[in-house]
């Protein structure tokens, strides 16, 4: 039984053979493309449940192939670079990636994020809501569907599984490091960059004013918190 289809997009044949014997040796079924263009094709023709996507193409780079897939997909998405600035990282999960892994990596820590990143559902509290109403935010937890001010909100997998864990903990101030841990896995918790982006893209989507939150609410040095309704 297949692991997982993954669409491996870098212009090295070395990189991406090497990717693929790796990627097929644990059960994943591996989709090649050789640069951005070729990359968005293949997401629409081929549907991957995750895009390892090199950050450093010539013509359409990782950052603008990454914004054509999240205009119209969910689909998780890791950046892959030899950058390792946090301004590239911030960029890079500014543009709708997931994930950021710095080269040289080893496959361990790789197949350890590409399970992190199709991992939908963070661990909640049993019991835990299955909806909010306010006078302009509606969330179904069921059917993953969240209206602002009436108007149907899509988020991407992360920003939801985010949102849904600060729910679960509504009124209580989440440490940064369990918030990381509970939406991408138990390998993550010194990634402040990457709640700082989720953040800021959560509440520019379900926030009346983004810049004065209401609903996903700074603590500060601490981490966040969802004002109980």
């Amino acid at each position: 039984m297949s692991a997982g289809k993954i669409l491996v997009v870098d212009d090295d044949p070395q990189i991406r053979r090497v990717m693929r014997a790796t990627l097929v040796g644990h059960k994943y079924v591996v989709i090649d493309a050789r640069n951005g263009e070729d990359a968005l094709t293949k997401n629409s023709e081929e549907l991957p449940d995750l895009v390892l996507l090199d950050m450093n193409m010539p013509g359409m780079g990782g950052l603008e192939t990454c914004q054509h897939l999240r205009s119209g997909s969910d689909v998780p998405v890791i950046i892959l670079s030899v950058r390792n600035s946090e301004k590239d990282k911030v960029a890079a999960l500014d543009a709708g990636a997931d994930d950021y892994i710095t080269k040289p990596f080893g496959m361990e820590e790789l197949l350890a994020r590409i399970r992190a990143a199709l991992r939908r559902s963070p661990t909640s509290p049993e019991g835990g809501p299955h909806s909010v109403a306010t006078a302009d935010l509606e969330i179904d937890f069921d059917t993953r569907r969240i209206h602002v001010k009436g108007k149907e909100t899509r988020l991407t997998p992360k920003e939801f599984d985010l949102l849904r864990y600060l729910v679960s903990q509504a009124g209580k101030p989440v440490p940064h490091r369990e918030l990381l841990q509970a939406v991408w896995g138990p390998d993550y918790g010194d990634e402040p960059e990457y709640l700082r982006v989720f953040i800021n893209q959560l509440r520019k989507k379900i926030e009346p004013n983004p810049a004065k939150p209401k609903y996903i609410l700074t603590e500060p040095w601490v981490g966040y918190r969802f004002a109980a309704m």
